[in-house]
C-alpha cells in the first residue's frame, strides 16, 4: 500500500484532494497505469450527491472515477500482450472469472464483480493504478487518452446495441440525449440502423446529437415522438427503441413506438416502480432486453473508434486538471444542458 494524491469522496457532499492509502502490488498478470484521463460519470455525481446508488452505499472514504486511459509502467511476470509505454484503457469491472456468469459470458452480471468506485471498491481518479492486463486493452495510435477515456460509456452503447438484434436498415428510436442516449445512437447507427430518432426535453443536447449524420432529434415538448416516428415508418413503427432516460414517464407512450414484432432494449434505470402496458406489449408481440453495463465490448469499441467509425470528440464539452478535480464535480452537478461529458486530467 502507498499513499497517493487523489480526488477523495470522504462522505456525501464532501469531496477532498488528499493523500488515501491504495493497493501498489503489481500481480503477475496484473499492470500498472499511469492514470492520463478520467472521465466524471453520472454515477460518481451521484455517490458524491447522495452517497449511495441503491444498495451500494458510501461509508467509508472513497476515490472516485472509473472511465479511465493512461500509460501502461510496468508488467506482471506472466503478461505477454501489452508492454511498458503502452497507451491503454481499462474496463473497470473485473468479475470472478469461475462464477456461473463468466462462463456462460456474461460476466458484467456476476455478484462478484469488483468495479471501481463502487463501495467499498476505490475509483481511478489518481496518479496510478493496478488492474488485470484481460482488462486493459491497448488504444491504437489515433485515438487519444480522452477518446480512451470515453470507451467506457460507449460500451453501453454497444451493449444495447448488440441486445437489440439490429439489422441493416432498421429505424430506432432512443429516448433520452444524455451521455449514454447519445452513445446508444452512435452504436446503433453503426449497427446498421438507417435512422435513429433521439427524443429529450433538453434542446441544447438534441442539438449535439443532431451533428451526427441519421440521428433525428425531437424535442418532446414541441414534437410528438410518435408522430416522428410514423412519418420516418410510414406509420409501421419503429424497429428498436432504446429508453435511456430512467424516467417512469417515458413508459406511459413508449410502446406506440415500435412496430409489430419490434425490440425494446431497456438500459434507464428508473428510480421508482413503472407502470408497462402488458396487454399492448402481448398484441404487437414486442421482445425487451435489459441492459447493464456491458460484456465483451471494448475490443469492438476500441476498433471502432480506431477505424473512424465513431467519432466521440463532439461529445467532450469540457476538460479540467487535477487540481480542479472538485470544480469539475461541482460543475457536473449543476447539469448544464449543453454539457455531455466532462474529463479531468492527471498531472
Amino acid at each position: 500500500m502507498t499513499t497517493k494524491n487523489s480526488l477523495v469522496l470522504e462522505r456525501r457532499g464532501q469531496l477532498a484532494l488528499r493523500p488515501i492509502d491504495l493497493p501498489t502490488e503489481v500481480g503477475p498478470d496484473d499492470v500498472k497505469i499511469a492514470i492520463h484521463t478520467v472521465g466524471v460519470c453520472g454515477s460518481d455525481v451521484h455517490y458524491y450527491t447522495h452517497g449511495r446508488i441503491g444498495p451500494f452505499e458510501v461509508k467509508a472514504p472513497m476515490v472516485l472515477g472509473h472511465e479511465a486511459a493512461g500509460t501502461v509502467i510496468q508488467i506482471g511476470e506472466r503478461v505477454t500482450g501489452l508492454a511498458v509505454g503502452d497507451r491503454v484503457c481499462m474496463e473497470p469491472g473485473v468479475p470472478d472469472a469461475n462464477s456461473r456468469a463468466s462462463r456462460l459470458g456474461m460476466y458484467n452480471v456476476d455478484p462478484a464483480v469488483s468495479f471501481w468506485a463502487t463501495p467499498p471498491v476505490h475509483g481511478v481518479l489518481t496518479s496510478e493504478v493496478v488492474h488485470p492486463a484481460s482488462y486493459t486493452f491497448r488504444l491504437p495510435d489515433n485515438v487519444s487518452f480522452a477518446e480512451g477515456a470515453m470507451i467506457e460509456p460507449f460500451a453501453v452503447g454497444l451493449q444495447a446495441a448488440q441486445k437489440a438484434q439490429i439489422a441493416p436498415g432498421d429505424v430506432g428510436v432512443v429516448i433520452g440525449a444524455g451521455p449514454i442516449g447519445i452513445m446508444i445512437a452512435l452504436a446503433a447507427l453503426a449497427g446498421g440502423c438507417a435512422t435513429v430518432v433521439i427524443a429529450d426535453l433538453s434542446a441544447e443536447k438534441l442539438a449535439i446529437a443532431g451533428q451526427y449524420p441519421g440521428i433525428v432529434p425531437v424535442d418532446i415538448r414541441s414534437q410528438s415522438v410518435k408522430d416522428v416516428v410514423d412519418g420516418v415508418t410510414d406509420g409501421w413503427g419503429a424497429d428498436v427503441v432504446f429508453e435511456a432516460s430512467g424516467s417512469p414517464k417515458a413508459w406511459q407512450t413508449l410502446l406506440d413506438l415500435p412496430r409489430p414484432g419490434g425490440c425494446v432494449v431497456v438500459v434507464g434505470m428508473p428510480v421508482e416502480a413503472t407502470l408497462i402496458d402488458w396487454s399492448l406489449a402481448s398484441t404487437k408481440e414486442l421482445r425487451f432486453e435489459t441492459v447493464f453495463r456491458y460484456a465483451h465490448q471494448y475490443p469492438r469499441a476500441i476498433q471502432m473508434l480506431g477505424s473512424g467509425k465513431v467519432d466521440l470528440k463532439p461529445l467532450i464539452s469540457e476538460t479540467y486538471p487535477f487540481e480542479k478535480a472538485i470544480e469539475a464535480f461541482d460543475r457536473a452537478v449543476e447539469g448544464r444542458p449543453t454539457d455531455v461529458k466532462i474529463q479531468i486530467t492527471m498531472p
